[in-house]
């Protein structure tokens, strides 16, 4: 099939945040134009760099035709408005006020062509205090809240690895252009999208007041001061050839574990059914699982584990993650041309659209390659519109899409919530017998802080899908239906009677969209899906670590990648959504979380492709600048993150910390000589910064154009001024928790979109009567049938379950 953003066209003008945006929408099928001004764009010098070739700019500019204008001139400015006159979305990187200056704003190129989405992806925002800060991946890292959770207990909090952030501001990017454009089909009316990238990772990446995993700690007052201690939360063993990650979640893996070590005395007490009991007893209880552990290879281990139900993955380096079987056999990675002359193995790409990889199929452009292709075309030629509903400007983009959403966990709760908020009829299948895990970790409360922020907006229908008559009413909404929404062991649909073709079968238009770990091809198909094995095996949690030489892995505290891979999934859903306009029919869709992890450290693994054994744990030492890091400030466990980019921060520095003889100074002339010369380097700004506290370091250095970013905990992103000043937060109320909940309004500021409404999250099943009688047309004494033979599970106060009284 063709790929679902065929005949859509983008105007591309980034450099930084917003490359990787056009990338996915170009993997999706757009034909994504990307213009550079003369001299080529800095980041085509990005580290790493491999046989002359940045590897990031090389991976995050594939799939794109790149043309050259001069918007210093009359003609490159008529043929930027020429270009966006043709276009659907433009996507721009420049600083707040530059396009504009010269007249080519989002603004004007909106005036130009009334239907053309703009984006902006700025490091802040186009507004607020921070509006013209410097941003990079350690300064939104400390500035969003992930730094304060990351590290071991009593050290210096570890960055975590490089990528991360550009490729999950891309996905936030792509989404947004397409929401706003799949509004704009419906309304004949564009709009101007406003993207900061530190409210992504706020409110996407892993956030703080968002759907959370088992791993939250760290993410309350209770930590106020050093990292949390996460390591022994999903602990990782040494054993015959490397080291093994398991998870023992449920009181049965446990159980299994415990058999597995000879059932020891010590560990009998049905107290260590529980995962703080076991976390409190870890000194105890982790020599025995390594003393076991020893006598077995990881894949060894891997097989007894999966024998016995016990969550165990191997810890991939770098390396072996390129030359790992599964990889392969499931085509996560492609060797292609990556420059003229320079092939490398590359990720392929995040997703597959009826069986079909949505990924790399050409190289990045050369400065200018496609200029006369690009310009010698009717420039201004229109396109066949794409047939949609028309409806009033104004209103949510998914009014009368109907989603069964059978997600569970973190990965489905941020899944379905995209398509809720933004005004789909999202109805959520629950199975009281085999509850979402959600709803298992309330913490003592009524109700799990996570279901209140993952599950609003939904309804929720209790219906026993392992019953012959609960498989024929979910097929009755199916009917109906536009999205399904899984996540799955491979094969779990399938063996329902509830695959893609099954329900193609009775209607054309249902998209179905499958998620697991590893995806449906290859022999880890089958494997347990848990977030901390996807990292160890993707190589995440190998870099995510003080060094190569530490045991220690510094993840315990994230649930990387679930957000981002529900966001993938969610884009890649829309992309076909936008299809089916054309072509009236649906598709299957499959997103494998690890697919997600590696294409996220494209740059890493393609640079070790290219020269192996040179990528490894750079912990916080940036070792493509100096000085660079995370440094100590005034104050208990303080810390600011400072990055010196070039020359120009480095003359910068040495007058902000009052050595101005430093900038002439022959050890730190170049960037290469600071590199060499790092722990002088270090010592000159760590001297300046003990004299100050984060926050006074951070706006000083910002001042001078250094990107700098005070490492804040949770708590204190409600009180930070960008997002006071942005109203990124609101609250979230519900009659089953004991205070209101901040929550985001919105992540992109959208200018006509609504912020998201707050309905509240729904007990379980507890729609289940009305979506029965209004959906299905089931009558009452046909609903209480179906309830009192347990296919259909309403709340408990239901009056089908109430005893019937007796008669005398």
């Amino acid at each position: 099939m063709a790929l679902p953003l065929h005949g859509v066209r983008v105007l591309e003008l980034t450099d930084g945040f917003g490359d990787t945006a056009g990338r996915f929408l170009a993997d999706l099928g757009a034909e994504v134009v990307r213009v550079e001004l003369p001299g080529g764009s800095p980041s085509r010098s990005a580290h790493p760099v491999r046989n002359g070739v940045s590897v990031p700019f090389a991976l995050r500019n594939a799939n794109k035709l790149g043309v050259t204008l001069d918007l210093e001139e009359d003609e490159g400015r008529d043929r930027l408005r020429a270009l966006a006159r043709r276009s659907d979305i433009l996507l721009e990187s420049f600083p707040p006020g530059f396009l504009a200056a010269r007249g080519v704003g989002t603004a004007d190129l909106c005036r130009a062509n009334p239907a053309l989405v703009a984006v902006s992806i700025t490091g802040f925002g186009q507004d607020g205090p921070y509006r013209d800060w410097a941003a990079t991946e350690p300064v939104l890292y400390a500035l969003s809240g992930v730094l304060s959770r990351s590290g071991e207990p009593g050290e210096q909090p570890l960055l975590p690895p490089d990528g991360l952030i550009d490729e999950s501001v891309g996905v936030h990017t792509a989404w947004s252009a397409l929401l706003a454009y799949f509004d704009r089909l419906h309304t004949g009316r564009g709009q101007t999208v406003d993207i900061s990238a530190f409210e992504v990772i706020v409110h996407g990446f892993d956030p703080g007041f968002g759907v959370q995993g088992s791993a939250a700690a760290g993410r309350s007052e209770d930590f106020p001061r050093g990292r949390p201690d996460a390591a022994n939360f999903y602990p990782v063993y040494r054993c015959g050839d490397g080291q093994v990650r398991i998870c023992l979640l449920a009181k049965r893996q446990w159980r299994a574990m415990f058999e597995w070590l000879g059932e020891p005395e010590e560990f009998a007490d049905p107290t260590y059914d529980t995962i703080p009991a076991r976390f409190a007893a870890s000194a105890r209880l982790n020599p025995l699982i390594e003393q076991l552990f020893s006598t077995y290879t990881r894949d060894e281990l891997v097989v007894e584990g999966a024998a016995r139900g016990i969550p165990i993955g191997g810890l991939n380096t770098v390396s072996e993650v390129l030359t790992t079987e599964h990889f392969d056999a499931a085509g996560t990675f492609v060797d292609t041309e990556i420059s003229p002359g320079v092939t490398a193995r590359v990720p392929s790409g995040y997703a597959k659209v009826d069986g079909q990889r949505a990924g790399v199929r050409m190289r990045a452009p050369e400065l200018g390659e496609h200029n006369d292709t690009v310009f010698g075309s009717d420039i201004d030629g229109a396109h066949d519109p794409i047939p949609a509903l028309q409806r009033e400007p104004g209103g949510r983009p998914f009014e009368g899409l109907r989603v069964l959403d059978m997600g569970v966990v973190v990965f489905g709760a941020e899944l379905g919530r995209q398509f809720a908020d933004n005004g789909a009829d999202v109805i959520k299948i629950e199975n009281s017998n085999f509850p979402d895990g959600l709803r298992q970790s309330k913490r003592g409360a009524a109700l799990a802080a996570s279901v209140a922020w993952g599950h609003r907006n939904r309804r929720s229908l209790g219906l026993n899908l392992r019953s012959p008559e609960g498989i024929r009413i979910f097929k009755r909404l199916a009917a109906e239906a536009d999205i399904v929404l899984a996540n799955f062991k491979p094969g779990t649909l399938a063996s329902m009677g509830l695959s893609y073709d099954e329900l193609a079968a009775i209607n054309p238009r249902i998209i179905v969209s499958e998620s697991s770990a590893f995806g449906s091809v290859g022999p880890w198909n089958k494997r347990l899906g848990y977030g901390p094995l996807v990292r160890a095996a993707c190589g995440v949690s190998a870099l995510w670590r003080y060094s190569d030489t530490t045991d220690a892995l510094c993840d315990g505290s994230t649930v990387y990648p679930d957000h981002i891979a529900g966001q993938v999934t969610a884009t890649t859903i829309l992309a076909t959504l936008i299809h089916r306009l054309r072509t009236g029919r649906g598709a299957a869709i499959e997103v494998a979380q690890a697919d997600t992890a590696i294409v996220q450290l494209g740059s890493q693994l393609v640079a070790e492709h290219l020269d192996p054994g040179s990528i490894g744990a750079p912990g916080n030492s940036d070792p493509y600048s100096a000085p660079s890091g995370v440094y100590p400030c005034g104050g208990d466990d303080e810390w600011c993150v400072v990055t010196v980019r070039d020359d120009t921060d480095w003359a910068r520095l040495c007058g902000v910390v009052g050595r101005p003889d430093l900038a002439d100074d022959p050890r730190f002339a170049t960037a290469e000589l600071r590199i060499d010369h790092r722990a002088e380097a270090d010592e000159v700004l760590t001297e300046w910064l003990l004299r100050h506290t984060p926050t006074e370091a951070m706006e000083t250095l910002q001042a001078a154009g250094i990107p700098a970013g005070a490492m804040i905990r949770l708590p204190e992103l409600l009180t930070n001024p960008q997002l006071i000043a942005r109203g990124a937060y609101t609250e979230l109320e519900h009659e089953l928790l004991p205070a209101p909940l901040p929550t985001a309004k919105q992540v992109a500021h959208f200018a006509t979109l609504p912020d998201w409404p707050l309905r509240q999250a729904p007990l379980a099943g507890q729609q289940t009567r009305e979506i029965c009688e209004r959906v299905l047309g089931l009558s009452t004494v046909e609903i209480d049938s179906l309830v009192r033979d347990g296919v259909l599970q309403p709340p408990a106060d239901d009056p089908a379950l109430s005893p019937v009284p007796s008669t005398v």
